[in-house]
């Protein structure tokens, strides 16, 4: 049995069932949409993906509803080791698959877990920073080296 109590912003609503429910169930879609794209990236120095290494796992990745049809997604990942030397390049590579792959219009976030690294605040600063990671993308060495982790594997 349902009790229904009139609501004076929308009629009548069903106690106990959120109006959020299918919103929710939608942000959990789109997170698990995202992390599908980012879980093949594969790691600059070790032949594993970054998944295999939980530098990212479900739980790293948030979306949050901006507008209609326009979502911003939240990474926060985990670099394996506190001075990880490649971190800021973990991050481009995650902000380029991401931009290359997502079928929906959104905003993008990426950080270091907080604690997870010695300078993960400069670090946030770079990966966020549009002309930083444009700058980075125009260096053939690092394209190069992005190419190779964002690019799915055969196998």
């Amino acid at each position: 049995v349902l009790k229904l109590s009139q609501s004076p912003r929308i009629g009548f609503e069903v106690l106990g069932l959120s109006d959020n429910a299918p919103r929710t169930k939608n942000m959990e879609e789109k997170a698990l949409e995202v992390y599908d794209v980012i879980r093949t990236i594969r790691d600059p120095e070790k032949p594993n993906t970054l998944e295999e290494l939980d530098v990212v796992t479900e739980k790293c990745v948030e979306v949050q509803e901006l507008g209609e049809d326009e979502y911003l997604v939240i990474i926060k990942f985990s670099p394996t080791v506190p001075h990880c030397s490649l971190a800021t390049l973990i991050g481009l590579c995650l902000q380029v698959k991401l931009e290359r792959c997502l079928p929906f219009k959104h905003k993008l976030e990426i950080y270091i877990s907080e604690g997870t690294h010695s300078t993960e605040e400069d670090i946030n600063k770079q990966i966020n920073d549009k002309e930083r990671v444009a700058a980075a993308m125009e260096n053939p060495n690092l394209r190069d080296i992005v190419e190779q982790c964002v690019t799915e594997s055969d196998d």
